[in-house]
């Protein structure tokens, strides 16, 4: 699923993608999948490529200005940051082998490990770390994720190794926030601007991979990096295609052209179970993951700057339609914006529920009393007319389409663009231009959400690009972000839940469960996952040689 992603999102390590595989008839013998037994334990080795499905390509490389899921999900693998989360969710050191919070809780200083480099050879020092900080905190930079970063007051670098940060009071999500920075390198980026380097499309990082080869429109290829800072990874080659049609990557993997994809729920409920011989060969997972797919609207285009039409939209939609039809019941219903059954979700908010005659009085109360002859409401002679803009993603056409039946009931005229991913983020996203998005957040495992919704947060290329203003709410998010009793902090963002979901903003629709399937020529996959998913370990993945595929060979 293609989300907007924050800085915190967990990256799985994996690119999503696809490889172009060169089966060389003469130069080496065609392996079939009869001549090997994928249920054998192998010992691991290193070698091999794994293939991969990605439904859009990314914009750039850099996620501080990308901030989307394409971006982060190659990125994770190419960059590094200070901590990082393991499969259990727990901070560890990345970059960093340890650090010091002050007894006041306001400095923070770390320690990075011994003799790290850049896939290019270069020294990896706390000059880059200081300079990315820069960066990030830049006003020049287009970036959402600067806030967390401009309440540092001091950034200083005793030595080559060591990074230290001071807040002016104690910060609530500061260790998380540097789980998510992906450090930089100064010598390559030094004097560019970075909201239009060409680096973003030829990045040099320092984690497990770096890039081969970015063929637009088309894939992008990584391979292992000699230098990586973590150690080796087991597979050698990791590339993605962009194939936005999930039945053309199912296509894929049914002629074992590619290892890896999402499956849609029709795919996973429907056809695996009717075909035993995809079972032996695809292992199946499934995993909620931390996030979530809404409607959006732009509060600052008529009608939906009027908390009424906004909450009467919300109850003319069928949320468990949408779950059932377009999910197969593999989702949860959302109250609020965070995961399901997570301290942070507040037990005490149910959806909106399905009340079209409600719906009705609210519109009737915002004005909406008459019809055209076409059926539809309107106010001031203008009709209740607006359009919904997603990308390209069954899921949310499939949802958009349902909730254009179900507005066209009330007299509501929804009409449906669908658009690639890129341009829908360049032109519309990022300048404001839309009526209504139907969208994915991918959220942080901290519940700090002030980039999302405070109103100081509506910039260029800000997350706030629905415009949502409210001072009650930067209220609790500014409170929420310094309160450290994990207690207090929770009836905070339970509050802070409770009047986003009264503004209704948003209409939320649904948390999908992620539906990967990977086949079983990869091994060293955790099953079942732990907490962080599938894919927390991914660089520790191989491909026996007996099930690789054939690729090229000079026998």
């Amino acid at each position: 699923m293609q989300n907007i992603q924050r800085k915190h999102a967990i990256s799985h390590r994996l690119t999503s993608a696809f490889v172009l595989v060169f089966l060389v008839a003469g130069c080496g013998k065609q392996k079939t999948e009869n001549d090997v037994n994928l249920e054998t334990v192998y010992a691991p080795e290193a070698g091999g490529t794994l293939v991969d499905a990605m439904t859009g390509e990314p914009s750039g490389l850099i996620p501080m200005i990308a901030g989307e899921s394409a971006a982060s999900a190659v990125a994770g693998n190419i960059f590094n940051s200070l901590l990082k989360y393991d499969k259990n969710l727990e901070l560890e050191g990345e970059l960093a082998t340890s650090w010091l919070v002050s007894p006041d809780q306001r400095t923070i200083t770390f320690t990075l490990k011994p003799n790290l480099k850049w896939a290019d050879g270069k020294a990896l020092t706390s000059a880059d770390v200081l300079f990315t900080w820069k960066l990030v905190t830049d006003d020049n930079t287009r970036t959402p994720y600067a806030s967390d970063y401009k309440l540092v007051t001091k950034a200083e670098t005793p030595n080559a190794q060591t990074f230290r940060v001071t807040y002016a009071q104690p910060y609530a999500p500061a260790m998380d926030s540097w789980a998510g920075l992906q450090i930089l390198p100064k010598h390559l980026l030094e004097g560019q601007d970075i909201n239009t380097t060409a680096f973003a499309r030829q990045p040099v990082g320092s984690s497990y991979y770096k890039l081969e080869s970015w063929r637009n429109g088309e894939r992008i290829s990584l391979v292992r990096n000699a230098n990586s800072t973590q150690g080796p990874a087991k597979i050698e080659h990791l590339v993605s295609r962009f194939i936005p049609d999930a039945a053309s990557q199912f296509l894929e993997l049914l002629a074992d052209n590619i290892d890896s994809m999402n499956l849609n729920p029709i795919q996973y409920a429907r056809i695996f179970p009717a075909r035993p011989e995809l079972i032996k060969k695809i292992g199946l997972y499934k995993e909620l993951g931390n996030n979530y797919t809404y409607l959006g609207f732009n509060l600052k285009h008529k009608p939906f700057d009027d908390i009424r039409v906004r909450q009467a939209i919300n109850y003319a939609i069928n949320k468990q339609e949408i779950i059932d039809g377009v999910l197969l019941g593999l989702g949860e219903p959302v109250s609020s914006p965070y995961k399901p059954g997570t301290r942070w979700s507040n037990p005490n908010l149910q959806p909106y529920k399905y009340d079209p005659a409600k719906a009705i009085a609210l519109l009737k109360e915002a004005g909406f009393k008459d019809h055209n002859r076409d059926g539809i409401l309107i106010r001031d002679g203008k009709p209740l007319a607006f359009e919904i803009l997603t990308n390209q993603n069954k899921q949310r056409e499939m949802s958009a389409v349902l909730i254009q039946r179900r507005l066209k009931e009330i007299g509501i005229d929804a009409k449906i663009r669908v658009m690639e991913w890129a341009s829908f983020v360049g032109r519309f996203i990022k300048t404001g231009d839309f009526d209504v998005v139907l969208l994915g957040w991918g959220l942080s495992l901290d519940p700090d959400q002030f980039s999302i919704w405070h109103s100081s947060q509506q910039g260029p290329g800000q997350f706030n690009f629905i415009g949502y203003n409210n001072p009650q709410v930067d209220k609790l998010l500014e409170q929420g972000r310094m309160e450290l009793d994990p207690d207090k902090r929770m009836k905070i963002y339970h509050e802070f839940a409770s009047v986003l979901q009264e503004d209704s903003p948003i209409v939320y629709l649904f948390a999908g469960y992620g539906l990967p399937a990977i086949h079983k020529r990869v091994k060293g996959i955790d099953n079942p996952a732990p907490p962080a998913g599938i894919g927390h370990n991914s660089y520790e993945w191989y491909i026996p040689k007996p099930l690789r595929r054939t690729e090229m060979s000079s026998d």
